[in-house]
């Protein structure tokens, strides 16, 4: 029901480019929220922004934006998790849940740290990383809202079916 735009290595006008026929694409079937950048995001008219931690503060960015613009903000601890959303955080990006090969600098939290973070904020958390389909319910048991990946649909032979599967 939501597909965040991440490309972190190219330009800001390719980037642009890419959301604005990514956006057209998914027209009315599913949220579109944009990886770092706000201001692309805006500028487009996507749903919202996924804010890293070393991006604007979500505080900074919720000052900027409308009304009902959603905010999305990663967090590896409960303390990160409480800041995020009491700065007005929409829901959180919790991990890396399990090992990836999609990201280079994650820190493992595993089930036990996600399921610390749900246990202390009232917005919805998204188990983040080495998301699979065998290990979704266990996301999900420890108390995560859902799950969210980048390799389990990206790198599949049958994008669509995978994402369907994990409905």
């Amino acid at each position: 029901s939501m597909l965040q735009v991440r490309a972190k290595e190219i330009p800001t006008r390719i980037f642009h480019e890419f959301t604005g026929e990514i956006l057209a694409a998914a027209g009315d079937n599913c949220r579109v929220i944009i990886n770092d950048r706000f201001d692309i995001a805006l500028a487009l008219g996507a749903e919202g922004v996924h804010l890293g931690e070393n991006d604007l503060a979500v505080s900074a960015v919720r000052e900027c934006v409308p009304e009902g613009f959603i905010i999305g903000a990663t967090c590896r601890n409960t303390d990160q998790a409480l800041y995020a959303e009491a700065a007005g955080a929409d829901y959180l990006g919790a991990g890396a849940v399990f090992p990836t090969a999609s990201k280079q600098d994650t820190r493992l939290i595993g089930l036990k740290g996600l399921a610390g973070i749900c246990a202390v904020v009232k917005i919805p958390v998204y188990g983040i990383a080495g998301i699979t389909p065998e290990n979704c319910a266990d996301v999900v048991k420890a108390g995560a809202y859902g799950c969210a990946g980048i390799s389990i649909v990206a790198r599949a032979d049958d994008p669509a079916g995978t994402y369907r599967e994990l409905e």
